[in-house]
């Protein structure tokens, strides 16, 4: 499958194995970073293709030999005519003549990519269903796969794949790590891909099920009875937009479905249309679209019913354009709801803290400096209104003395949104603890993480202008080492910045290392 340049595991050499030799030798003359495909079609070069380009093998043309060779080092063909490598992402498609003989083999790279979900993580945490629509090669079943790893690792939620082409979770029996502790469930034959997501509603006891390529009305049908059980489903299926659904007769009703009425006269004349007009027939099977026109950017419909309402009565949705980003730790910035028109990104909002120690007035104030907790060992954290996953995530990466608690009693420190501040509860408990409380504006990890940081002093009394540009620096070379796969050098710093940069470096899973004499120590960040 066509990646994300944040891969981390390809086992690309158990997919060159499988070539004859004389292709395998010119490989090693070519990059492996970027590369999507290899075509062999018999008399043809091969090739090998780029996201924008593609390269011949040299002269030499692909025999039936070559092919055979091939195919007698995979396993079985399944009926949708694909292979596998066992322990692999990596993918095998054949084409075949009148007879049934193997005529050409596509070599599709399949990589485990970590990062990009988190655009829209607060939508695959929240428990609703998520459809995800894009043309092939755009990073859907990347993005399923890291979607089941995170709910059933991070949310140690019940998480079932239905994997019909073993693209999801690699071939064998053994499913590839990238999906964590979520089972997978293989499916016989493509036909039969809605009957096994029945079979695994009512066997499994499944939270969640996650599939891939929805394309028939069985498999629509099979959607809506696991939705109408209370499952979250996330899946993808065939559109590039959710108008694209709309007007589908086979996979419309993942969105609630199309109908004919007929108005009455003074009805039609109270909405000013047509007597006939179109409306949606019932609820979406999926609570939320998402649309990717490319892998590093997103258009989401957080209100699928809302926004399919909308084009039937002729306005055009204002989706939220949402930016991948390389370290996902963030959410990125949402635009103005204009119809399909870029917006510059917005700045970061900024955090607004309640005085330590203080009970929560009507507003928050501005800022606040970091204060004692009142009690010795790590700091007891209550998130209330807050996805207690990114905050114990924010602990991780910072490494703070610090971890969440399920009872507000027992919390020493609290944090909130700023919109539920005023809440009687919150107060109460906070009258009853004499705990501090601090505020974020909105349940992002960016804002959690800024937060935590000045409250913890994690920069450990490091001018905040000379932090922030360090980091700025660390971020941007990162994914320029993440892009390109070469070393970058750091501007020289002190020792603590240095430190502050090499977090920034490991969060990335790259590798940092000091060079250099004092002054101009500084750090290289080279690739994993």
């Amino acid at each position: 499958m066509n990646e994300h340049p944040l891969t981390q595991n390809d086992d690309l050499h158990l997919l060159l194995a499988t070539l004859p030799r004389s292709f395998r030798e010119r490989m090693a003359d070519l990059p492996l970073e970027g590369l999507v495909e290899i075509v062999l079609d018999v008399g043809r070069p091969a090739q090998a293709r780029y996201p924008d380009h593609a390269r011949d093998l040299g002269p030499e043309t692909v025999t039936r030999e070559h092919l055979d060779r091939v195919v007698a080092s995979l396993g079985e063909f399944s009926a949708d005519n694909r292979a596998g490598i066992e322990g692999t992402l990596h993918r095998i498609s054949a084409i075949r003549n009148r007879q049934g003989r193997v005529v050409g083999l596509t070599l599709r790279v399949g990589r485990a990519v970590y990062g990009t979900v988190e655009p829209i993580r607060d939508l695959v945490e929240s428990g609703k269903g998520v459809l995800l629509l894009g043309r092939p090669g755009v990073g859907k079943t990347t993005m399923l796969r890291e979607v089941a790893r995170i709910l059933a690792d991070d949310l140690e939620k019940r998480v079932v794949i239905i994997d019909t082409s073993n693209e999801i979770a690699g071939d064998g029996d053994i499913p590839h790590p990238a999906i964590g502790r979520a089972r997978r469930m293989q499916v016989p034959h493509p036909d039969q891909q809605h009957a096994v997501m029945i079979e695994a509603v009512e066997n499994h006891m499944p939270e969640v099920i996650v599939i891939d390529e929805i394309g028939t009305r069985e498999e629509a049908n099979a959607a809506r009875t696991i939705a109408e059980r209370g499952v979250q489903l996330i899946g993808t299926a065939h559109g590039n937009t959710l108008e694209n659904l709309v007007a589908n007769p086979t996979l419309a009703d993942l969105v609630g479905g199309v109908k004919t009425v007929t108005l009455g006269d003074e009805e039609a004349r109270f909405r000013g249309t047509q007597k006939t007009v179109t409306e949606r027939r019932g609820p979406p099977t999926f609570d939320s679209v998402v649309e990717l026109p490319s892998r590093e950017e997103m258009r989401l419909h957080p209100n699928t019913a809302r926004a399919v309402d909308e084009l039937l009565r002729g306005v055009q949705p204002r989706p939220q354009r949402r930016t991948a980003i390389p370290h996902g730790a963030d959410h990125p910035a949402e635009t103005s709801q204009e119809p399909r028109a870029q917006a510059p990104e917005a700045p970061p909002e900024p955090i607004e803290p309640l005085p330590v120690g203080e009970p929560p007035g009507p507003a928050p104030a501005e800022e606040s400096a970091p204060g004692p907790f009142g009690a010795s060992g790590p700091v007891r954290i209550y998130p209330y209104a807050l996805s207690r996953d990114h905050v114990e995530r924010v602990i991780r990466d910072l490494r703070l003395e610090a971890h969440t608690v399920d009872r507000p009693e027992r919390a020493n420190l609290v944090i909130a949104r700023r919109s539920r501040s005023d809440d009687p509860r919150l107060r109460q408990v906070l009258e009853a603890t004499g705990a501090p409380l601090h505020v974020v504006k909105k349940n992002t990890t960016a804002q959690i993480r800024r937060l935590l940081e000045k409250v913890f002093n994690v920069l450990n009394g490091l001018a905040d202008e000379e932090v922030s540009e360090a980091v700025r620096e660390a971020e941007s070379a990162a994914w320029q080492v993440l892009t390109e796969g070469e070393p970058i050098e750091l501007s020289p710093h002190s020792g603590k910045v240095r430190q502050v940069q090499h977090e920034v470096a490991v969060r990335y899973h790259l590798v940092a290392e000091s060079v250099g004499s004092e002054p101009l120590r500084h750090l290289v960040i080279h690739p994993a």
